[in-house]
């Protein structure tokens, strides 16, 4: 149920009966394992699963989907935190004399499942912006506190049973975790995001082996794969190796003012009434969202913009670049809720072709992934990111609130250039606006 749910996943039309069948096999395992002998306090464990029900289901309901990448980094960062003290219970429980078989996973777990929680939750505070910048953690100091948990427990599966030793290694994997992802942000957070999700997935299948426990093995192996082909997939989507992104992090996040390049220039203003006007009478449109409309909630007004120029003969297409949002697949889930199909949402490889025929492209408030700094500023944080190449097309509309950066905090000389136009505003009040507009004409 486990590997038929993930199947499932891969299209919007079938994503939520996949997410119910992988639950249904989760309840199944859970009831199987509790039915085995030994497995200690009920009281205790139906007090637990109140307890995360009772916190879970409002959080899960409730959430927003602008604060949807937040939730993933703290469910993630809940598992590799449940794994470390699953190790820490097996190893306290033996009194540390566990044979190899069982004690080197257990090590294992206890070092990615703390790597995952507390990076994991740094990653949360990244998102909410609650972690402003962050400390550009030297090479050595990095390599050093990834040594130090690896060293000691290889003094423990060496005879050593010492319980503070183990607790030392959570402690330095917990501070590789931090340090690692202290300095990351930008278009870099959905690849932390995915790898520390792998590393989860990982650890639990670790703590299945030691376990003996089949179920657990299968769905952290499910995780653990899944996420690192989807890390592999994005990495080199923006011409970046794994270790790029966690050692030469892309921006600091946050944004501060936009200046004019050094070529000078000046961003020129548009209104609802134009945007229409121009978008009407164009055979070819493509739209490009970017966090800014997560933060509007504008998906719907989009689709709804889009179904009425379709009704007048225009061609609309999205253009997804694989990092536009907060987390892997942020604008596929934002525009398949809003019921837009499928088949037009195209990935950076497939539309970057499009652009040059291209009318007009409604950037909506995506920013550093169409930065065409990115292809020509050595000294530019983004430098030789893939981004979509919206410059190319006839001429650009940007939906921003404001002349500020994006979350890798450099400016965006798109916005200079003479065919672009800004449209400032909410997202999707400037929409519904367009939309109006569109209808009188």
């Amino acid at each position: 149920m486990f590997i038929t749910g993930l199947r499932m996943l891969r299209g919007p039309r079938t994503a939520v009966r996949g997410n119910q069948v992988a639950a249904v096999g989760m309840a199944i395992a859970v009831g199987a394992t509790l039915a085995q002998p030994g497995v200690g306090d009920w009281l205790l464990i139906v007090i637990g699963v109140a307890i995360g029900v009772a916190v879970g289901v409002p959080a899960a309901r409730s959430v927003k989907m602008t604060a949807m990448p937040q939730m993933v980094a703290l469910f993630n960062g809940v598992g590799g935190g449940a794994v470390a003290l699953i190790s820490v219970v097996e190893f306290r429980g033996a009194g540390g004399d566990l044979p190899a078989q069982e004690l080197i996973p257990i090590l294992f777990a206890a070092i990615i499942g703390s790597i995952s929680f507390w990076g994991s939750n740094i990653a949360f505070l990244k998102l909410q912006e609650l972690m402003k910048g962050g400390l550009k953690t030297p090479k050595a100091v990095t390599a050093v506190l990834a040594a130090i948990p690896v060293a000691l427990a290889i003094v423990i599966a060496a005879g050593s049973e010492s319980e503070l030793l183990f607790w030392l290694i959570l402690l330095s994997a917990g501070a590789l975790g931090i340090f690692a992802v202290v300095p990351i942000g930008g278009a870099d957070m959905p690849v932390v995001i995915s790898t520390l999700n792998a590393f989860t997935g990982l650890s639990a299948a670790a703590a299945g082996v030691a376990l003996d426990n089949t179920a657990l093995i299968v769905a952290g192996m499910l995780v653990g794969a899944s996420g690192t082909i989807l890390t592999k997939q994005m990495a080199e989507a923006m011409n970046r190796s794994i270790g790029n992104v966690f050692f030469a992090g892309v921006g600091t996040g946050g944004g501060g003012a936009l200046v004019a390049p050094g070529g000078g220039g000046t961003a020129r203003s548009t209104s609802a009434a134009d945007v229409a006007i121009q978008l009407s009478y164009a055979r070819l449109v493509v739209v490009v969202p970017g966090y800014g409309m997560a933060v509007a909630q504008a998906q719907r007004a989009v689709a709804d913009l889009a179904a009425e120029l379709e009704k007048r003969g225009v061609e609309v297409l999205y253009a997804i670049h694989p990092v536009a949002g907060r987390m892997p697949g942020h604008m596929n889930v934002l525009l398949a809720e809003a019921d837009v199909p499928y088949d037009k949402l195209k990935e950076m490889d497939d539309i970057n072709g499009e652009f040059a025929r291209t009318d007009v492209s409604l950037v909506i408030g995506a920013n550093d992934v169409t930065n065409p700094a990115a292809r020509t500023v050595a000294d530019s944080p983004i430098y030789g990111m893939p981004i979509l190449d919206v410059d190319k097309s006839g001429s650009v509309i940007v939906l921003k609130r404001s002349m500020s950066s994006g979350f890798a905090g450099i400016d965006n000389p798109l916005f200079y250039d003479p065919k672009t136009a800004m449209l400032f505003g909410d997202a999707k009040t400037s929409v519904s606006e367009i939309l109006s507009e569109v209808q009188a004409l």
